[in-house]
């Protein structure tokens, strides 16, 4: 046998095929020569790669923060599959390595019908103990059970999905051994191993970074601007002057995209007469401020436009004025932005920009330094503005961000201290792993609150909320009426993915897995390695198909946390739950119309 026959051979036991695989190797002159493609598709599957497949599909059914269809759980199962097949792969070349001796033909054979049944039984008890998992996660945010069919369904995904990425793995495999072939005709072969690794990888990165990333992201870019052109079938061109878009608005109706439209057009948000039938009080029409992407050409710009809007509004007059900083594709969630209109009787003005025409799962992993250039210049451009005012005569200043938007709202401020002398309240809502002032502040907690609704100070200054009445726990102080200005809320659900997805799920325990767990996380639910970063993951893309206050949705509980920062003389518990009736009742509403229009 010559050398890179030879070579070849040694490659192959490396990720665990048997020697007797290739015992005519040497008389095959022909299949030395040609470039094999048939190899990606019929070569024996290793042994310990399926037995680590088997394993990380077992692991793979454990329950994770929410429901996963059909559809994803296959893609995640897929993946772990994937992931094992490697795991056990290298397992089985470090053993074959060291040990040095190949098992007899009767020893393989029962090996093999041993993996056969262990599959049959592991899997389909896993796929009994998954359904009852996932069944428990459902009903603890009450939906309905997955079908009989669907778990068909997940094992067919299962299938397909191993397989596509093993078939990746394989070609970039015989691609560097192709390299290596080529390259010991003219190079030692320790430098050809080493050069055609090295050329390989930069290929695949190159690949992956250029074509499949790149492209994807320019793809969805565009898709997301043709959409932004569009307006909701419910939406009208305000007539209003207190409002951009409308009679006399420096800012073009065209330009301000489809969330922008929602955000100020007619149909969208309460108008006077809405605010006084439900206050039974005189009511002002409230002031909304908008300026999209196509509205200016870079954020300065954008943000010298929206001053000039509030500044043409009057919106420094109002009692209350609201900085929002927005998703990525521009969005606001219409639940916070109505309910202070109507906790404040109308006299509010609120202003909000768009910076990307992407969703804010997209953003956040492309440029999320978008959101917060957005968030640190139009907080201090009005914070600057309001600072010139005499102190009778100002507004009190909110700031709200969601998601992505909460990053870039916690962006314009240096440290939790920064934020309290800046403004008279914060509500955030679903914070990220990337938050700099959230994450901060879990880290130094109060000793034993849990991380997923930390105690800071007492809660001085700083609430976290899973629930409402967590906003006046008697264990944040004495007193807990007694809580000074400003203050700060962060509302998060326990099993908000957005807020809990963290790169070092891959190899370390999260702490809001360790001690008292959140009202809604499956007790069965444990740390694996890699396969929990995974599920997670997985779980971020439908963190919105879940009910509200679960997962990534949060509803009416933004009520609660406005009436905490800011409410009116004479507001009650009674007027709170009122509210947050109506506001539930006006999300149902949009929901309709939603469907409606299809």
């Amino acid at each position: 046998m010559d050398s890179a026959l030879s070579n070849e051979v040694q490659d192959d036991l490396a990720v665990g095929e048997s020697a007797s695989d290739f015992t005519d190797a040497a008389d095959a002159p022909a299949r030395r020569r040609m470039w094999r493609m048939r190899w990606v598709f019929t070569r024996r599957l290793c042994f310990g790669g399926l037995a680590g497949g088997l394993v990380f599909f077992c692991l793979s059914m454990t329950p994770s923060l929410l429901p996963r269809a059909a559809l994803m759980q296959g893609v995640v199962s897929g993946v772990a599959v994937a992931i094992g097949y490697g795991f056990g792969s290298l397992l089985s070349s470090i053993i074959r390595k060291l040990v040095r001796r190949e098992p007899s033909a009767t020893s393989k054979h029962r090996a093999w019908w041993t993996l056969a049944g262990s599959t049959l039984v592991m899997g389909g008890l896993f796929l009994y103990y998954g359904a009852a998992w996932q069944d428990d996660v459902r009903a603890a945010m009450e939906m309905d059970g997955l079908r009989a069919t669907e778990w068909f369904l997940i094992v067919v995904l299962t299938v397909g999905v191993s397989a596509f990425f093993l078939m990746i793995a394989r070609f970039i495999r015989g691609g560097t051994r192709a390299f290596i072939r080529f390259g010991d005709r003219f190079l030692p072969h320790h430098v050809t191993v080493n050069v055609s690794v090295v050329t390989m990888a930069l290929l695949v990165a190159g690949f992956a970074q250029g074509v499949l990333f790149d492209g994807m992201i320019s793809s969805i870019n565009s898709a997301y601007s043709l959409t932004d052109r569009g307006t909701s079938p419910w939406i009208t061109q305000p007539n209003s002057e207190l409002r951009s878009g409308g009679e006399n608005s420096l800012v073009d109706w065209d330009s301000m995209g489809t969330k922008g439209r929602d955000f100020t057009g007619d149909g969208g948000g309460p108008t006077a007469a809405d605010i006084e039938a439900f206050t039974g009080a005189e009511a002002i029409e409230p002031i909304r401020v908008y300026v999209g992407l196509e509205s200016a050409d870079d954020t300065r710009d954008r943000v010298a436009m929206a001053m000039a809007e509030l500044e043409r509004t009057n919106a420094f007059d109002r009692s209350v004025l609201v900085v929002n900083t927005t998703t990525g594709t521009g969005w606001v969630d219409e639940n916070v932005v109505d309910s202070i209109e109507f906790l404040h009787g109308g006299d509010t003005a609120q202003v909000a920009m768009q910076y990307s025409y992407l969703p804010s799962w997209v953003s956040f992993l492309v440029d999320r330094s978008k959101a917060a250039e957005a968030g640190e210049q139009m907080i201090t451009a009005i914070d600057d503005r309001i600072s010139s005012m005499t102190p009778e005569d100002r507004p009190a200043l909110l700031v709200f961000g969601e998601s992505l938007g909460s990053f870039g709202t916690e962006s314009a401020f240096t440290s939790p201290e920064n934020l309290l002398a800046n403004v008279d309240g914060a509500l955030l809502v679903g914070p990220t792993f990337v938050n700099p002032l959230h994450t901060l502040l879990v880290d130094e907690r109060d000793a034993g609150s849990p991380s997923w609704r930390p105690i800071v100070n007492g809660g001085e200054s700083f609430r976290f909320a899973v629930e409402p009445s967590d906003l006046t726990d008697p264990e944040l102080l004495e007193d807990p009426d007694d809580w000074p200005q400003p203050r700060v809320v962060y509302l998060q659900n326990s099993s908000d993915p957005i807020t809990y997805f963290n790169p070092a799920l891959l190899w370390g325990k999260p702490s809001w897995l360790e001690g008292e767990r959140g009202p809604d996380i499956n007790p069965d639910m444990v740390w694996i390695p890699a396969v929990s970063f995974f599920q997670v993951a997985a779980d971020m893309a439908f963190s919105m198909d879940v009910p509200a206050g679960h997962g990534h949705r949060y509803g009416s509980n933004v009520v609660d946390g406005w009436v905490q920062l800011e409410s009116p003389d004479g507001w009650t518990a009674d007027d709170t739950a009122a509210l947050r009736d109506l506001i539930d009742q006006r999300a149902e509403e949009r929901s309709a119309k939603k469907e409606a229009a299809g």
